[in-house]
């Protein structure tokens, strides 16, 4: 789980810029370079990618598709749920749509689950129609909403419903309100996740400020167990606020005033809300390192709720069996053999399942592929990014990663996966995502 963000400081006028250190992490057949100004994807030539390269977790509000072999998942009973939207009638709004506008279903968008990377078997999915007031930036507040918008989508696009210009002299204000199960009000703590709001974000439950978050490209979280109301429906409010081109903060190419090569700002929601229920003591994090060359993978459980080191124990999964298991503590890093590992490539883009419990309290899923990366020297005497010990040369597009509907947010999951396979498909191996992330 992300680390539960903290109630701030009011807003300064300027930010220094925020450094990233680079990542590389496989990702439905492909290698994705996290890192700088851009995102690379290494993909291979032809072919398709086969399930192992989605990883599944608990969808809302769909038919449960076949169980992936190479990574467990929740069961379909695990009670994943969408929380209807309040009443209201939704219409994207004029404009260039792609031929996944049509597949969106408002009353529950983006349904798949939001951290495929740490998956627990119970959510609720809080997209959906949302009430929404643009005001005067130092407004305290509506009085009352007269719109609506389709979360997750920006306010700038079509598919909110909206596709309106908010300004740096503007504040957005969501609201909505949910009822959670009688059973659920006791026993677990509740966490209140956000995929990504750009820019500041002051959160409020029940009328008590949260917390507050600043970062268009981060997913927050808050643990609102203590705001909850003992029963009957709970209020969220959300307010935002984005100087687009007119701050300093990361902003990609967004600008007010879109031409050339700066395209349409992206303001407000633009990832999944949901919420989580956890126990006292739970997993908060996991550190998973693929060691190729030893035939190993180095896993560290982060547990959050005691101050001791407390057990746990791991299980890494192969086509549904369990292969490997490792007893140990949370906060140590516990080296587990992999026998025969099988390496992750692009052309086999195969991912080991991973389990991880902390017993009596805890149980999350995860994966990872088996592969090194590294800078070699190739046969012709120049550096080159080797993958698993061969040299690989990527080519590739630049994209611009803006949808005409739903700007920085697909329409549908669907709609990425058709993005990235077409792009295979016409014979790249390469997507470099420009200036975004």
């Amino acid at each position: 789980m992300a680390a539960v963000s903290r109630p701030v400081s009011p807003r300064p006028p300027r930010l220094p810029p925020v450094q990233t250190t680079p990542r590389l992490i496989p990702f439905r057949g492909f290698l994705l370079f996290l890192g700088g100004p851009l995102l690379s994807l290494a993909i291979a030539c032809g072919g398709t990618p086969d399930r192992s390269g989605f990883p599944p977790g608990p969808t809302q509000g769909a038919e449960t598709p076949e169980p992936d072999p190479r990574t467990p998942s929740p069961t379909p009973e695990a009670g994943a749920r969408a929380l209807a939207p309040e009443a209201g009638v939704w219409t994207p709004a004029p404009g260039l749509k792609t031929r996944w506008a049509s597949e969106l279903d408002p009353s529950n968008p983006l349904p798949e689950y939001p951290r495929p990377q740490l998956v627990r078997e119970d959510w609720v999915n809080l997209n959906g129609l949302w009430d929404i007031a643009v005001l005067p930036e130092s407004s305290a507040g509506p009085s009352s909403y007269s719109e609506q918008i389709l979360v997750p989508f920006p306010v700038e696009s079509a598919l909110s419903g909206l596709a309106r210009t908010v300004g740096p002299q503007e504040r957005v204000w969501y609201r909505r309100t949910f009822a959670l199960p009688s059973q659920d009000q006791e026993g677990p703590r509740w966490v209140l996740h956000f995929g990504a709001v750009d820019w500041e974000a002051e959160v409020f439950l029940n009328g008590a400020s949260i917390g507050t978050h600043r970062g268009g490209y981060d997913p927050f979280s808050f643990d609102i167990t203590d705001e909850l109301r003992a029963g009957g429906e709970q209020e969220l409010v959300v307010s935002v606020w984005d100087p687009t081109d007119q701050g300093n903060q990361p902003r990609g190419k967004q600008v007010l005033d879109p031409r050339g090569i700066w395209y349409t700002a992206v303001s407000g929601i633009w990832q999944t809300v949901w919420l989580e229920p956890v126990p006292a003591i739970h997993v908060e994090n996991l550190e998973i390192t693929p060691r190729l060359d030893f035939g190993t993978v180095e896993i560290e459980v982060s547990v959050t709720g005691s101050p001791y080191l407390v057990p746990i124990e791991i299980s890494v999964l192969a086509d549904d069996a369990v292969i490997a298991a490792k007893s140990g503590l949370s906060g140590k890093t516990l080296s587990i053999p992999i026998p025969e590992p099988r390496a992750w490539s692009p052309t086999d883009p195969f991912l080991y399942g991973v389990r991880v419990e902390v017993p009596g309290n805890d149980a999350v899923n995860s994966y990872f592929g088996m592969r090194s990366v590294t800078l070699e020297l190739a046969h012709d005497g120049h550096q080159r990014l080797f993958l698993n010990g061969e040299p690989l040369f990527q080519y590739g597009t630049l994209d611009q990663g803006w949808w005409p509907d739903g700007l920085y947010t697909a329409p549908t999951d669907e709609a990425l996966r058709f993005d990235v396979e077409k792009t295979k498909d016409l014979g790249f191996n390469l997507i470099r995502k420009h200036v975004r992330v």
